[in-house]
C-alpha cells in the first residue's frame, strides 16, 4: 500500500436517495432508482441498457423500474429464502446504484486509486443487513466498513456527547443519543414512519377528499418534497390535480399538515424511552440538544411541532436541524473514514 494514494468515500444508500461524498472534494447524489429498458423500441429510444436516479423516473413507462432499497434496507435483506429471485435481482441492481455513485466521484481519479469507504445502514440494521451492504460494495470498494447513520451524522457535526440525534429519511427514522462513545444498540431506535409514511397518509387524504381526482404517488411524494408543511402560520396549500382529464386546483392544505404530523408521536416517543433509560444528571442535556437531519427534517414548522410534543410528554425541550441535511450523513460517513486509523482498516481486511 505504500505510495498507493487513498480515497476516502462516505456514502448513504437510501431508500429513496443516495448521497455520497469524498475528500478529493466532490460529493454528488441521486434518486435510488435504476431502469431497465423494456424492449427494442426503449432501448433506441434511450440509447442505453441502463438508466439511473430522476432520468429513470421521468422515462418509468418505457422502463422495468426498481427501487432496491425498502425501509432503509436492502428489499428482502431480512427473509431473502422466502424471495429469492425479487431479493438477488435487488442486490444486483443495488450494485449498479452503488458503481454509477462511486463513479461520479472517481472521474479523475487514476485506475489503482485504493477506494475506502464508509456506508450508513439504519440504527438498527440486522446483521444480514449490515452484510448484504457488505456483499454490494465487494469489488467497488477495496475497504468498507457499515456504520450507524444517525451516529455518522452526529459524527460529521462533532457532537459525541449530550446529543440525540433524529435523522428522517424515506423509509425509517432513526433516533440515536450520544454520550461520549459509539452508541450501543440500547442508544438507538428505529421506526417505520418516515417519508414514505407521510407519502401514503397523504395519498389517501387526497383521495378521500377529492374522490375524481387521478394523482400516484410519485406525484404525491414530489408535491410534498416541496410544499412539506406544519406550521400555523403558512398559508393555503393547493396542489394541480386532474379530474376527469381537467387540470383542477386542489386545497390540500389540512392533508399535507395531517400527513407530517403523523410520524411525530412516535418520534417523540423515541425521545421519551431514551431520555428515560438515560443516566438521570444527563437526562436534561439531551432533552436540550435534539437535532433533526435527513430530508423529513426540511419539513416547515416540525422542530415546532416536536417540541410541543415533547413538553407534554417530557416537561421541555429543544430541538434545532442541521445546515445541510442531504449530506450530513454522507458527510459524517467521510469524516469517519478518514479518521480511522490504519490499523483498523489492516485488522478488518484480516476478519474478511
Amino acid at each position: 500500500m505504500s505510495g498507493q494514494k487513498i480515497l476516502n468515500i462516505g456514502i448513504d444508500l437510501g431508500t429513496s436517495r443516495s448521497v455520497i461524498a469524498c475528500d478529493n472534494g466532490i460529493r454528488t447524489f441521486m434518486s435510488s432508482y435504476v431502469g431497465y429498458p423494456k424492449d427494442a423500441v426503449s432501448q433506441k429510444m434511450l440509447g442505453k441498457g441502463i438508466i439511473f436516479g430522476d432520468d429513470a423516473l421521468k422515462n418509468r413507462l418505457a422502463l422495468n423500474l426498481y427501487r432496491p432499497f425498502d425501509r432503509g434496507v436492502l428489499l428482502h435483506s431480512d427473509s431473502p429464502e422466502k424471495n429469492i429471485e425479487e431479493y438477488n435481482k435487488a442486490k444486483s441492481v443495488a450494485r449498479e446504484l452503488l458503481r454509477q455513485l462511486i463513479s461520479q466521484v472517481t472521474k479523475e481519479e487514476p485506475d489503482n486509486v485504493l477506494l475506502r469507504g464508509v456506508i450508513g445502514a439504519p440504527a438498527l440494521a440486522t446483521q444480514n443487513n449490515k452484510k448484504d451492504l457488505l456483499d454490494i460494495a465487494e469489488g467497488i470498494l477495496d475497504d468498507v466498513l457499515i456504520a450507524s447513520e444517525p451516529f455518522t451524522v452526529a459524527y460529521g457535526l462533532n457532537l459525541y456527547s449530550n446529543a440525540l440525534i433524529i435523522d428522517i429519511g424515506a423509509g425509517t427514522t432513526d433516533l440515536c443519543r450520544m454520550h461520549g462513545t459509539i452508541p450501543t444498540q440500547d442508544d438507538q431506535i428505529t421506526t417505520f414512519k418516515a417519508g414514505d409514511h407521510i407519502d401514503r397518509i397523504f395519498l389517501e387524504l387526497i383521495k378521500k377528499k377529492y374522490a375524481d381526482a387521478n394523482l400516484t404517488l410519485n406525484m404525491v411524494k414530489r408535491f410534498k418534497e416541496e410544499n412539506a408543511i406544519l406550521s400555523s402560520q403558512s398559508e393555503s396549500v393547493f396542489i394541480e390535480l386532474p379530474v376527469n382529464g381537467k387540470p383542477t386546483p386542489c386545497d390540500v392544505t389540512d392533508e399535507i399538515k395531517a400527513a407530517c404530523r403523523s410520524i411525530v408521536p412516535e418520534i417523540v416517543d423515541g425521545i421519551r424511552k431514551l431520555v428515560a433509560t438515560f443516566d438521570p444528571e444527563f437526562q436534561d442535556g439531551l432533552k436540550q440538544n435534539v437535532i433533526l437531519a435527513g430530508g423529513g427534517s426540511q419539513i416547515v414548522g416540525l422542530q415546532r411541532e416536536i417540541e410541543k410534543y415533547m413538553k407534554k410528554t417530557l416537561g421541555y425541550g429543544k430541538v434545532n436541524k442541521v445546515e445541510e441535511p442531504l449530506y450530513a450523513g454522507a458527510g459524517g460517513a467521510l469524516m469517519l473514514c478518514k479518521d480511522m486509523p490504519e490499523e483498523y482498516w489492516d485488522q478488518l481486511k484480516k476478519r474478511s
